[in-house]
């Protein structure tokens, strides 16, 4: 395998997934714009379009995410290289809790609960914003903080060895 191959396979662009962020935070603007302004039900099913892409994101991993594939097509080929790459773990799980969010609010808002859907939108939006503006990844560093507690990651028996 040839070095640049070796780097490919580690890790992930770190610019991706704050590209793929800042579409999500547009995209979420628009939920929580058209859910103010009293249009639910195309806030709703824009909102349920993104939990669905959450959803890929957290269960395809973010390698094999739409936008992810955006991003390596259209943008990363005018880059230079990236100085170094990104476990792809951490930004995964984070679409797992945006999934989970977006899940729930999706879910409240079907039951009728008023504004659900625009509160669960400006939650995601601000880890959204916070990735594409500033790189940093909420989801990421509440992965971190789950494996410094031992919750996650690896096995102590994968530790000992």
């Amino acid at each position: 395998m040839t070095e640049t191959a070796t780097r490919q396979a580690a890790g992930i662009d770190p610019r991706g997934p704050r590209f793929s962020a800042g579409i999500t935070a547009v995209l979420l603007i628009v939920v929580i714009g058209l859910g103010l302004a009293g249009a639910a039900l195309a806030s709703t099913i824009l909102f349920a379009a993104l939990t669905l892409l959450f959803a890929w994101g957290a269960f395809a991993g973010v390698q094999r995410h739409p936008y992810g594939a955006l991003y390596r097509a259209l943008i990363r080929p005018r880059l230079k290289p990236p100085t170094d790459l990104e476990d792809p773990v951490p930004p995964t799980f984070a679409q797992g809790v945006g999934f989970v969010i977006s899940l729930v609010g999706l879910v409240l808002g079907l039951a009728g609960v008023p504004y659900a859907v625009v509160i669960a939108a400006a939650a995601a939006f601000v880890a959204a914003f916070l990735n594409s503006v500033f790189g940093y990844c909420l989801g990421c560093q509440l992965y971190l903080l789950l494996v410094r507690a031992g919750l996650l990651g690896r096995s102590k028996g994968a530790a000992a060895a």
